[in-house]
C-alpha cells in the first residue's frame, strides 16, 4: 500500500484541520468552574487526530457549490461527537485502551470519572455548535437547515447510529460473526458518523438538492464501510507508532473483524471495492467534489 497522497489533496487535507482545529479552539475558549475539566477537553480533542470526519463535512460542502467557511460548524460539531465517542471507548469498561493518537487517553492522563465528564461535556458541546449561528453572516443558514442538521447528528451518533454500534460491537467479543453481521455493525459503529459528516456539510448549503443528498449519502455508505475495512487492515498490518493507538488490540480482544472473516487478501479488495462504489456515486457531480473523489482512494491506502 502506498502512502502518497495528490498534492491537491494534501494541500486539502491540511486548509480542512487548520479550519477545523481553528473553530475549535474558538469553541473551548470558554470559561468553567472546573480547570481540570476544561484542561481534560482541550486534551481529548485538541492536538490531535487525523479529522477525517471534519475533511468530509467540508468535501460536502464543496460538492454541493458551497464554500469551506459554510462548513465550519458543521466540521466542529461532528469532531466533538467522534472524540467524545473516543473518550468513552478507550475506558475500562469498554475497550479499555491506554493509548489515543499518539499520548495517553484521557482516563490515564486524568482519572475515569474525568474521562467520562470530558465525553458528555464533548456530546452536549457539539449540539451546541451545529445549532448556532455561523461565525460569519456571509454564511447565514436558514432554520429548517439547522434543524435537519440536529436531527441528523442525533440519529448518528445515538442508539440508532453510532451508540446502537458500538453495543453490537461489545456484544460481538469472542463470538464469530458473518459478512452481513459484520456490515450491520460497522455501518452503525462508524459509518452512521462518516456518513453523517458528509451530509452535514452539504446541508451547510442552503441550495443542496434531494438528488445530491442521495447521491451523498450512497457515497459515503460506501466509504464508511471502506474506512473501518481499512482499520482493520491497518490493526493487522499497521504499526503503533503510526496509528497512534495499539496495533493488534481487536486481535487481543477477540473481536471480529473484516479481516478475520474474509482474510487479508480478500479484505483488501473489499476495500477497493468499496472505493470504487462510492467515486461511482459522484459521477453527475462537477469538479467541486474531486476532493471526496480523491478522498475515497485515499482512505483505503492510508497506513493510520
Amino acid at each position: 500500500m502506498s502512502t502518497s497522497k495528490p498534492l491537491q489533496l494534501d494541500e486539502f487535507l491540511k486548509q480542512c484541520r487548520r479550519r477545523v482545529d481553528q473553530r475549535l479552539g474558538v469553541a473551548l475558549e470558554i470559561e468553567i468552574a472546573s480547570a481540570t475539566l476544561l484542561e481534560a477537553i482541550r486534551y481529548a480533542c485538541l492536538g490531535g487526530g487525523k479529522r477525517i470526519r471534519p475533511v468530509l463535512a467540508y468535501g460536502g460542502a464543496l460538492a454541493v457549490g458551497g464554500e469551506l467557511a459554510a462548513a465550519d460548524n458543521a466540521a466542529a460539531a461532528i469532531e466533538l461527537i467522534h472524540s467524545y465517542s473516543l473518550v468513552h471507548d478507550d475506558l475500562p469498561a469498554m475497550d479499555n485502551d491506554d493509548l489515543r493518537r499518539g499520548k495517553p487517553s484521557v482516563h490515564k492522563a486524568f482519572d475515569e470519572a474525568t474521562a467520562i465528564l470530558v465525553g458528555d461535556a464533548l456530546q452536549s458541546m457539539a449540539f451546541q455548535i451545529i445549532s448556532a449561528d455561523p461565525v460569519t453572516q456571509k454564511n447565514a443558514l436558514g432554520a429548517n437547515n439547522r434543524l435537519a442538521m440536529v436531527q441528523l447528528l442525533s440519529q448518528a451518533a445515538g442508539a440508532t447510529g453510532m451508540v446502537g454500534g458500538q453495543s453490537l460491537d461489545f456484544e460481538a467479543v469472542g463470538l464469530k460473526l458473518n459478512i452481513q453481521q459484520l456490515e450491520q455493525m460497522h455501518s452503525l459503529k462508524t459509518g452512521a458518523l462518516i456518513r453523517c459528516a458528509v451530509l452535514l456539510g452539504s446541508l451547510s448549503c442552503e441550495s443542496t438538492s434531494d438528488s445530491q443528498m442521495t447521491a451523498l449519502a450512497a457515497y459515503a455508505d460506501n466509504i464508511g464501510l471502506a474506512f473501518q475495512v481499512q482499520d482493520d487492515i491497518l490493526d493487522v498490518v499497521g504499526d503503533t507508532s503510526q496509528l497512534g493507538k495499539p496495533q493488534g488490540s481487536d486481535r487481543d480482544k477477540n473481536k471480529p473483524t473484516y479481516v478475520s472473516v474474509l482474510g487479508l487478501d480478500e479484505a483488501k479488495a473489499l476495500a477497493n471495492s468499496l472505493s470504487d462504489k462510492a467515486i461511482a456515486a459522484l459521477q453527475k457531480f462537477p469538479a467541486n467534489a474531486d476532493p471526496l473523489r480523491e478522498l475515497a482512494t485515499f482512505l483505503v491506502s492510508r497506513w493510520h
